[in-house]
């Protein structure tokens, strides 16, 4: 698939936002005492990213006026789902915000922190859903594909989240979650890991064969069946060659877990400021990178038609 970067920056900013406000609902739910200057800062870095989100969502739209539609497919489709889920997850993010600044007291305390659990759950669970109901492209028809966007999510809000602490003076948040960010990350690790391995054991039930009905086992494409390129060329292949694909892999495996997970390792052991910042800066590239070949390994079957430009 090609990957559109506007989809890239929303699913990365967005997860790293849900990871974020969960790891302050976790706080506030285990009663850490937080400074409410950070817990409001902290709130208001979220809300940023996942308005920055869906502001990069809306880039990807061919007519923006009917996005609006999105919702009226609800019953059946995860997009819809996730484009009601979004706009509520940004609104709970704004009203626990908005009661820290005006000092609401209980329940809303302890509901909204709950609330916002629910609410980063359900959008990651409805922007995986997206992808892994799709059949027919089986790199992503998968359970793992919702494990990674959860993972991936918690690790990089986690890791953001103690980077701001410790640059806020909250160490005990970070003696906290600091562990729980290592961990995060390498579960994350793991199970993308395991991804990788699943997909490139794919034997595809599609083939030229299958798909023309020609059953000789030498058979190959020599024209894609019209002159110049069209959506389907365009939008469902990324043109990348294997070398790319596997300089893109190594890279994003080594900035998205490896490196972090070194750097929170140091951090945690010697209480250091300078590895959480390295952490963000490092992960967040390489968390790009992971969502770029998300997309770019998935095998669409209309390919064996457009394979091939001449």
């Amino acid at each position: 698939m090609h990957p559109a970067f506007s989809i890239l920056f929303f699913t990365t900013l967005a997860g790293a936002a849900q990871g974020l406000v969960v790891a302050l609902a976790l706080a506030v739910l285990l009663g850490l005492a937080l400074a409410p200057g950070f817990l409001a800062l902290a709130l208001g870095v979220a809300e940023v990213l996942l308005v920055a989100g869906l502001a990069a969502s809306f880039m990807h739209l061919g007519r923006k006026s009917r996005a609006w539609r999105a919702v009226l497919m609800w019953r059946t489709s995860w997009m819809s789902r996730e484009v009601i889920v979004l706009p509520a997850f940004i609104a709970l993010v704004a009203l626990w915000w908005l009661s820290l600044r005006f000092g609401a007291g209980a329940p809303w305390t302890w509901l909204l922190p709950v609330l916002v659990l629910c609410g980063a759950a359900a959008l990651w669970y409805c922007t995986a859903m997206i992808y892994a109901c799709l059949r027919f492209i089986e790199e992503w028809a998968h359970p793992l594909t919702v494990v990674n966007f959860t993972l991936i999510g918690l690790s990089s809000g986690l890791v953001l989240a103690c980077a701001m602490a410790v640059l806020s003076g909250e160490a005990h948040f970070v003696h906290l979650f600091g562990p729980w960010a290592l961990a995060a990350t390498l579960a994350a690790w793991a199970a993308r890991g395991g991804a990788l391995r699943r997909n490139a054991a794919i034997r595809h039930k599609s083939t030229l064969q299958s798909a023309t009905g020609i059953r000789a086992e030498k058979l190959v494409q020599k024209s894609m069946g019209m002159s110049a390129g069209s959506f389907n060329t365009r939008e469902f292949f990324h043109g990348a060659t294997l070398a790319a694909l596997r300089n893109m892999k190594l890279g994003f495996l080594l900035l998205a877990f490896v490196l972090p997970s070194l750097l929170l390792l140091w951090g945690v052991a010697s209480g250091a400021v300078w590895p959480w910042l390295l952490a963000v800066l490092v992960q967040a590239p390489g968390l790009l990178a992971e969502r770029w070949f998300f997309f770019a390994q998935a095998k669409h079957p209309q390919n064996l038609y457009y394979q091939v430009v001449s």
